[in-house]
């Protein structure tokens, strides 16, 4: 997120400009900007979500190579 942030903080000069020139390089700084902050939400909210699908999936797949437990029926019951 800090490099983020200084890639912004180093950027807004190009997107806030005003004067000669700066027709063509007001728009490169605006889609910097905005690539940077479309980048960086995309990344704080995918990031725990594929965690959280890895982690899921391991604990699914480790789970069916191990042997269940077996299973004591001790009531008599066999319905």
């Amino acid at each position: 997120m800090m490099t983020t942030c200084a890639a912004i903080a180093g950027a807004l000069p190009l997107a806030l400009a005003y004067g000669d020139g700066t027709e063509m390089r007001r728009p490169l700084g605006i889609s910097i900007v905005g690539g940077l902050v479309v980048s960086q939400l995309l990344t704080l909210y995918t990031t725990p979500v594929v965690y959280l699908y890895v982690h899921r999936l391991r604990r699914r797949r480790k789970g069916s190579t191990e042997n269940p437990p077996p299973v004591s029926h001790a009531s008599g019951d066999f319905a």
